[in-house]
């Protein structure tokens, strides 16, 4: 399942700071973070806290994750590189916008807008336009850096010139869809200046669902794609067996074989969608090179996140808690357009509050938006560890009777997900609080290789056998 780049909590922070283009990645295996070169989702596990695994303290002699030490000192490096760059690059992107703001140039962009053109709806869709890009150049060099690093690590084969179509193709569709989204935002603060948070809160619901069920639709724009059952049969019979086992309906002309190979040396499979365009993708890079025993596992905890309706209720906690947000960043937006409303030239009768119904006010509301987004980061991560580890736990518990050892194949594929990513084995723990939307690899595979609920006769979480 596309958690889109920090869960879909911080979709709906998004469609706001970027509009609703889509961040179109899969499945990394391992912290999760914007960091790999494009996808994040990995499979993690169990329902209540009797069913933890033990601390990877107590169980010094098996660490079910390692590397050889030549990619374990590349592992570690890497890790502190992406943490450096995720990290600053959050705290450059509310700077950048603090700075457009105090130095007056969102002020002299929208009176550049005013001058240019006549209608209004088609000012504001030019100012949002160019905010979108000099956004996207102002966070460019951090990604060049992460893709640098990604090609220096052997990650990455992707050449500078398909990298850079890449991100004009990203920026494009940002534009394309964002723009809109913003104007429309804006809009509403403008027509209900004193509840438009509540206007923004009830646009966003749909929007947040269309993003989910459109993305796969737009995948093609990055990638190409054809039917799996074309080179791999075999794999599309195994997976139909976890297919029939879950209830997940999908069927052979659904599955996918993504071609990975020309841009990176990862492995990832997942699912991706809803109804209509819900389907299987495996990477060409994992077909083959791990056994399909390792893919069916991965398959079944993509499986998990919808037969456990981890999509809505994703989207149900996250409706509920921008209720709150929406409502806070409101009220912070407003003291900050009432303190520097006039220093700013935000417009407005006043320079107060209702400033934020100019352009360049808007901004102010974005700034408040990503403030609070950067310090909710722990929190929204912490929901969707939970919901990857029950995706663990179905995960292995869908593939047993199928494979022939549920423990050692989902051990096993953790970590060729970590050497093929190379994720650090024992990552700093405030890291992991604040930075991984998933469980590390560490803590998967030491669970994975000890959890077996049918030991004795028992039986699964999920499964009654």
């Amino acid at each position: 399942m596309i958690f889109a780049r920090r869960t879909l909590l911080t979709l709906g922070f998004a469609i706001l700071l970027i509009g609703v283009a889509p961040h179109l990645c899969a499945t990394q295996p391992a912290p999760a973070k914007s960091t790999a070169p494009s996808a994040q989702n990995q499979p993690a596990s169990v329902k209540d806290a009797a069913s933890q695994p033990q601390p990877a303290a107590a169980q010094p002699a098996a660490q079910a994750y390692t590397l050889p030490p030549d990619k374990l000192a590349k592992a570690i490096a890497l890790s502190r590189i992406r943490n450096i760059l995720d990290i600053t690059g959050s705290i450059w992107g509310l700077v950048f916008l603090l700075l457009l703001l105090a130095t007056r140039v969102a002020a002299a962009l929208a009176d550049w807008t005013e001058r240019l053109l006549r209608r209004r709806w088609m000012q504001g869709l030019l100012f949002f336009a160019v905010f979108l890009i000099i956004s996207d150049l102002a966070g460019l060099p951090f990604d060049i850096l992460g893709h640098h690093f990604s090609r220096s690590y052997g990650i990455s084969i992707q050449s500078w010139g398909g990298w850079t179509l890449d991100q004009a193709k990203a920026l494009g569709l940002s534009i394309l869809f964002g723009a809109p989204v913003l104007l429309l935002f804006n809009w509403i603060v403008r027509r209900w200046p004193h509840r438009y948070w509540l206007g923004l809160w009830l646009v966003t619901i749909p929007l947040l669902i269309l993003v989910i069920f459109v993305s796969p639709l737009l995948e093609p724009i990055f990638n190409k794609f054809e039917p799996l059952a074309k080179n791999n049969a075999a794999l599309v019979t195994d997976l139909e067996k976890v297919v029939a086992r879950t209830g997940t309906n999908i069927p052979p002309d659904r599955m996918y074989l993504m071609k990975a190979s020309v841009k990176t040396n990862g492995l990832n499979a997942y699912v991706s969608g809803l109804g209509a365009t819900k389907r299987v993708v495996v990477w060409d890079t994992t077909a083959g090179r791990i056994p399909n025993d390792e893919i069916l596992f991965i398959f079944g905890h993509e499986s998990g996140h919808y037969v456990l309706h981890h999509i809505p209720k994703m989207l149900a906690g996250m409706i509920f808690a921008l209720f709150f947000v929406y409502w806070g960043c409101a009220a912070l937006a407003g003291a900050l357009a009432s303190r520097y409303g006039f220093v700013w030239h935000l417009g407005g009768l006043k320079g107060g509050k209702d400033a934020l119904s100019s352009r360049q006010g808007f901004l102010v509301l974005l700034f408040a938006i990503s403030v609070v987004s950067f310090l909710l980061t722990p929190a929204s991560n912490a929901f969707s560890r939970h919901f990857e580890h029950q995706a663990d736990v179905y995960g292995q518990e869908a593939v047993h009777g199928i494979v022939a050892d549920p423990q050692k194949t989902a051990a096993a594929a953790f970590n060729a997900l970590g050497e093929a990513w190379l994720e650090d084995p024992n990552p700093s723990p405030f890291i992991e609080f604040w930075e991984y939307n998933h469980p590390s690899v560490q803590t998967r595979a030491n669970f994975a290789l000890h959890y077996d609920p049918w030991v004795n006769g028992g039986h699964g979480e999920f499964f009654n056998k």
